[in-house]
């Protein structure tokens, strides 16, 4: 009777769905974030945000998710992606 365990079924099923959510969700953030950047964080006067809005919705994506993206795109939420990416740039330096 071995693989006839329900809960296994499910948990092999879920894991396969979330991770396919979850590379929807990135890239999806990372429209959001490219959108921001060319036109602002209003979806009022940035066609181009309320577009990958529609689609994020369209997707299922959390409205939590979508307005992290758009704040963390702004520099709103503290940490900003240059910030990062020269604090990865100095970390690969030491590593070396």
């Amino acid at each position: 009777m071995s693989g006839h365990s329900k809960w296994a079924n499910i948990k092999i099923k879920k894991g396969k769905t979330d991770a396919l959510r979850g590379k929807i969700f990135t890239k999806i953030g990372r429209e959001i974030a490219i959108a921001v950047r060319e036109g602002g964080s209003n979806p009022d006067s940035n066609s181009k945000l309320r577009d990958v809005i529609a689609k994020a919705k369209s997707n299922n994506m959390p409205n939590d998710n979508i307005q992290r993206s758009i704040k963390k795109a702004a520099g709103e939420l503290g940490v900003s992606h240059t910030t990062f990416l020269r604090w990865a740039k100095e970390e690969g330096k030491r590593n070396l």
